[in-house]
């Protein structure tokens, strides 16, 4: 039996398997042939194992990179943030010392006595100890200064809503009591009590006092208080009545003219009539009178002479 080898430039070689160098040469041939793709199969193999780790390693390469580009911008958006708190933390503080200065100033101007309401401190505060206690969370000094202000403020804003409705009150008061003069120019020409009746002769009792002027001089209302009538009235001519509420009531009688209507809200010092001589009267002046819980009384401790 013969083999026949072709080599690469067409020449041929013909093996006799029936001899024993030919025999010897085809197992050698094959070896190699066999060995030769085993070695390219090995390498093929160990190219695949070696390749898949390193693309993993690239993989985790650019994950690593992509997360520490996010660590990056949030580290910038903590330093603006930072920068941010510490210019809120300087308005704050700024703030109450604001409030510090406006609360001494309004004690000053309120008279109060000295410690009463002190913007140098916070409010005294107590109470029994209890056996909860509660831990508080360990924070930054930036944030823990940040609730130090926040505390102050809301200590010194209970302190001023304090002050400040003891200060409207008492300007409420001081605008609804009756006090001052009905008149901006004149004289008291008539006390309150029992005095010698112009007209008769006689001696009876005048429940108001009468402040003499110039005829269409001011009449002011010597307080706060809503206008509850305006009009004629017997003996009194043109009269207007206002009232101030707990249980105080004026009244400003012999006017020229009303210068306010029934229901309209006044100020103290507001003029509402000008200085006459109607109705039962012997000369421009004003006929003064305070009610207090419907019963009138001497007008005396209200005027401010």
């Amino acid at each position: 039996m013969n083999i026949i080898i072709l080599g690469k430039k067409g020449q041929s070689r013909r093996i006799d398997l029936a001899s024993m160098p030919g025999l010897l040469a085809v197992a050698v041939t094959a070896v190699l042939v066999i060995g030769g793709s085993a070695f390219s199969g090995y390498q093929a193999a160990e190219y695949r194992l070696a390749r898949q780790p390193l693309e993993e390693v690239q993989g985790l390469r650019g994950e690593i990179a992509s997360q520490r580009n996010a660590v990056e911008k949030l580290r910038e958006e903590a330093r603006e943030n930072l920068n941010a708190f510490s210019v809120r933390l300087g308005r704050l503080n700024a703030h109450v010392i604001r409030l510090d200065a406006l609360g001494d100033r309004l004690t000053r101007m309120a008279g109060l006595e000295e410690g009463e309401f002190n913007f140098a401190s916070s409010p005294a505060q107590g109470g029994p100890e209890v056996g909860d206690v509660v831990e508080a969370d360990s924070l930054p000094n930036l944030i823990s200064s940040l609730e130090g202000l926040a505390v102050q403020i809301e200590d010194r804003e209970q302190q001023l809503t304090v002050l400040e409705n003891l200060l409207m009150n008492r300007n409420l008061q001081d605008q609804v009591i009756p006090a001052g003069r009905p008149i901006m120019k004149g004289w008291l020409s008539s006390h309150f009590g029992v005095r010698t009746d112009p007209f008769t002769g006689k001696r009876a009792r005048h429940y108001g006092l009468d402040f003499a002027g110039t005829l269409g001089g001011e009449v002011v209302a010597v307080g706060a208080g809503v206008v509850t009538y305006s009009g004629p009235r017997y003996g009194y001519g043109n009269m207007v009545e206002i009232n101030h509420g707990n249980g105080f009531v004026t009244r400003y009688a012999h006017n020229k003219e009303n210068l306010v209507k029934v229901g309209e809200v006044v100020k103290k010092g507001q003029q509402i009539a000008q200085m006459g001589s109607s109705g039962r009267s012997t000369g421009p002046h004003v006929h003064f009178e305070v009610l207090q819980n419907g019963k009138v009384v001497n007008p005396l401790q209200y005027i401010q002479e």
